[in-house]
């Protein structure tokens, strides 16, 4: 496996720390490793995306200028991302964009201009694993104190923080294992998750 030509990353609980229906760019903290994930992208050259359920428009708990501004708190602690893209659905929509649908993944690959097969995409839960595997796409799960033990069984790779799975992404995939930072695992789709 080659280098990815993009890696697409869930907001919330993998770039920052989950405040539910969080419309308050003052509120936005950055996970571990947040910044130096996406500053070593950025020196090998590799694209950067966000791919991310954000139920609380359709809930009416959040406006899209709301999702806009906490994106922007969120680009001026880490450095721009080339795409954003987020599903407004609650679960009842049936949606195609909600993860685990792979929508959200081929939306950003499309607008990127690679093949979704050339992505990683980076999760803490379930549904990211399963919206990836669903497009194609190749998955990393970075656990969290909320994430399913079913979800980490059942993820075909998983890393214990940010940086060791964006270096799985630039140098792992190329070699096709597991490295000193996490375990590669066998399996299908992982559990859906909720927000």
């Amino acid at each position: 496996m080659r280098r990815p030509a993009a890696v697409l990353f869930d907001r919330d609980d993998t770039l920052v720390v989950d405040v539910p229906y969080n419309g308050d760019p003052a509120k936005v903290r950055l996970m571990p490793g947040a910044r130096e994930a996406l500053r070593t992208l950025r020196e090998h050259g590799v694209r950067a995306g966000v791919v991310s359920n954000q139920s609380g428009v359709g809930r009416g708990l959040l406006t899209e200028a709301d999702v806009r501004a906490v994106n922007a708190r969120v680009e001026e602690l880490t450095g721009p991302f080339d795409v954003w893209v987020h599903c407004p659905h609650v679960p009842e929509d049936h949606c195609g964009c909600r993860k685990p649908a792979p929508g959200l993944v081929l939306e950003a690959a499309r607008r990127l201009g690679v093949r979704p097969a050339d992505c990683v995409v980076i999760g803490d839960i379930g549904a990211d694993v399963e919206a990836a595997l669903a497009a194609g796409a190749r998955a990393v799960l970075v656990p969290t104190a909320r994430t399913l033990p079913g979800e980490v069984a059942s993820a075909p790779l998983v890393r214990g923080d940010l940086l060791s799975a964006v270096r799985w992404a630039l140098d792992g995939a190329r070699a096709g294992g597991a490295d000193a930072d996490g375990v590669a695992r066998a399996g299908g789709a992982a559990p859906r998750g909720v927000r």
